[in-house]
């Protein structure tokens, strides 16, 4: 989701900051970064959708399955 990269640095960089200076000082109110995330979200999701990418699928457990996907051997 490369697209989303800089809206990413933007929250991360927002949520750090209300965390180090409000979240440990025992303001736990998260809403300064909202409309950070609601953007980037809708980024990663909109990225998503043009990707073909499920958001169910990504919670799947398919290690261990015979769904799991694996690297086809080597031709020698």
């Amino acid at each position: 989701m490369e697209a989303c990269q800089k809206l990413k640095e933007e929250y991360d960089a927002c949520f750090n900051d209300w965390f180090g200076q409000k979240f440990l000082r025992g303001d736990s109110n998260d809403s300064v970064c909202a409309q950070l995330l609601k953007v980037y979200k809708d980024c990663v999701e909109k990225s998503m959708k043009e990707n073909h990418i499920e958001l169910k699928e990504v919670d799947l457990n398919y290690l261990g399955t015979d769904k799991e996907q694996k690297v086809p051997p080597k031709k020698s």
